[in-house]
């Protein structure tokens, strides 16, 4: 088990979505108070090409840093970070950091369960939240599963507020100890948690 009791890194939130999520996510991040000890990183399927241009619109509304998650660099606390391609975490001298890859092995980008299964090995050294928004299919249930099964917190939409009730259906069915609240109560709960 990696001994991360010394990193910086106390709290992380991680958001997975697909269709329907940019509208949310921008709401829930213009809702964020200035994070305090609290990371928050963000998987949202969309094409490559507009990433960086919803990155860019975000950080427009936005009282905390945004980046794109960079191969090798390390995440810092108080940022937040979208994902793109395989992103990774692995342990190094200086942190937690990002190993970014591009891969047509995976269909979505980028992989939801990529990024929160390899988290699962720090549960135990870091308080983590997991979030399951809108979208088609089932990426990022099983890392949402394994996460919570280690302990992490997990929740995901109500059927009556997902715009598209895939990801968060499969969640619901799957994840043991998943809590369900409708969009606005889990930017409440996403807030108290960077408190």
């Amino acid at each position: 088990m990696p001994n991360l009791k010394h990193s910086a890194l106390n709290k992380i939130v991680l958001i997975g979505a697909s269709t329907g999520g940019p509208g949310q996510i921008e709401k829930i991040i213009r809702s964020l108070p200035q994070l305090s000890n609290t990371t928050i990183i963000i998987a949202q399927h969309m094409a490559m090409d507009f990433i960086p241009s919803f990155v860019k619109r975000l950080q427009e509304h936005s009282i905390n840093p945004i980046e794109m998650s960079i191969d090798k660099s390390v995440i810092k606390p108080e940022n937040i970070y979208f994902c793109h391609g395989i992103t990774t975490i692995k342990k190094d001298g200086y942190g937690l950091s990002f190993n970014v890859e591009s891969s047509k092995e995976y269909k979505y980008n980028p992989d939801i369960n990529s990024v929160f299964n390899s988290f699962v090995p720090f549960v135990k050294d870091i308080n983590i939240f997991a979030v399951i928004l809108t979208g088609i299919g089932d990426d990022g249930v099983d890392g949402c599963k394994n996460l919570n099964i280690m302990g992490a917190r997990a929740i995901t939409q109500s059927e009556e507020s997902a715009i598209v009730d895939g990801m968060p259906s499969r969640a619901r069915k799957e994840v043991p100890n998943i809590e369900i609240s409708d969009i606005d109560t889990i930017r409440e709960k996403i807030k108290w948690f960077c408190s």
